[in-house]
């Protein structure tokens, strides 16, 4: 029965992949040329928004230059389109958790994430530890997910390696291969969050306490700090989503990152909780699945068609890119890329009938 299972996801998989080229290629051939137009346009009418602030529970962030803004597109074809400041490095910060999350259902299957962690969207802060104590009461296995950060820290736990160091380039090789050249970390961010991080501390140990993280959960938490503090500019974060968007397979280098029958998973999970307690009207206006960072960058997948980041820190209150909250909206809606909307195909009228 296993097998019958592992056989038909296969076939799936392959049935998914062969629409998806067919998918990638109308696009190319029917959109590209509207690309760089539509972008620039973004950047244009929202350069000079100055609307949020930068985070700054994490003093490091707080010194980002709020006036950053840089939006870079990847279409099937693999190639980049940019506007604005797309080389200066921002820490990952939440947006690690996508990939993380990528690593252990690449790893371990998608049921791993589910009985363990849970993929349900919580209703709370992201940071919230009475969420921790609500599903311990519901008996476990509630409003949980890889997304927030007690359910981050517990799939950080649970990254396979025989010793620190063997999980952590576990993380950031993952990372790589989705941005598609070697990552590293920002040591001024992962100083500043290890010196700030207490709260995320008492969810390690409270995830332990409940059984869900098994391992070290001091250790589970160092790892996530540091793997919110690694360094990426717009450009890294785009290829990530691209690589998201075709399959698991990074556009630019053809390194399969993850398994295609994995994605699904993945951009489920970002579609309901992506966006911290904005992830319902996200998806209401853009039908993308998206991941949001308090460093200011966020990406968004239309699958098939392109991925998608804007870097630009100044937040609002649910602590998402303002700018980048709006450029996404306007490019995806200019490119056609909701894949909730789908147009009526005309009919004909059966005379004989």
């Amino acid at each position: 029965m296993a097998l019958e299972g592992r056989r038909l996801r296969r076939q799936s998989a392959i049935a998914a992949g062969a629409a998806l080229i067919g998918l990638s290629a109308y696009f190319v051939g029917a959109q590209s040329s509207t690309v760089d137009s539509a972008v620039n346009a973004a950047f244009t009418k929202y350069q000079g928004l100055q609307d949020g602030k930068n985070a700054d529970y994490i003093p490091a962030l707080a010194k980002v230059d709020p006036k950053l803004f840089g939006i870079v597109i990847v279409t099937p074809d693999g190639k980049v389109h940019t506007a604005g400041d797309v080389n200066t490095q921002v820490s990952i910060q939440s947006i690690s958790k996508v990939f993380t999350m990528a690593r252990v259902i690449q790893d371990q299957g998608p049921d791993s994430i589910e009985k363990r962690i849970g993929v349900d969207a919580t209703g709370m802060r992201f940071n919230s530890i009475a969420s921790i104590e609500m599903i311990q009461k519901g008996g476990g296995g509630g409003e949980m997910n890889p997304l927030v950060n007690p359910g981050a820290i517990t799939a950080t736990s649970m990254v396979q390696g025989n010793t620190p160091d063997d999980v952590w380039n576990k993380i950031v090789g993952t990372y790589s291969d989705f941005a598609g050249r070697r990552l590293t970390v920002l040591q001024d961010v992962y100083k500043s969050e290890s010196e700030t991080n207490d709260r995320n501390k008492a969810s390690g140990m409270l995830m332990k306490a409940y059984g869900y993280i098994k391992s070290d959960p001091m250790q589970a938490v160092d790892l996530y700090t540091r793997q919110c503090s690694v360094g990426v500019n717009a450009k890294d974060l785009a290829m990530m989503a691209a690589t998201l968007a075709f399959g698991g397979r990074n556009p630019a280098t053809g390194k399969q990152a993850i398994n295609p029958e994995n994605v699904p998973y993945v951009l489920a999970v970002m579609a309901t909780a992506g966006l911290y307690d904005d992830s319902g009207k996200w998806l209401y206006h853009t039908g993308l699945p998206g991941k949001s960072g308090v460093g200011g960058g966020i990406i968004a997948i239309s699958p098939g068609k392109f991925g998608i980041a804007v870097v630009s820190p100044p937040l609002d209150d649910a602590g998402n890119s303002v700018r980048a909250q709006r450029a996404i909206r306007d490019i995806n809606q200019a490119l056609g890329g909701n894949p909730y909307a789908v147009k009526a195909r005309a009919t004909t009228t059966n005379n004989n009938q």
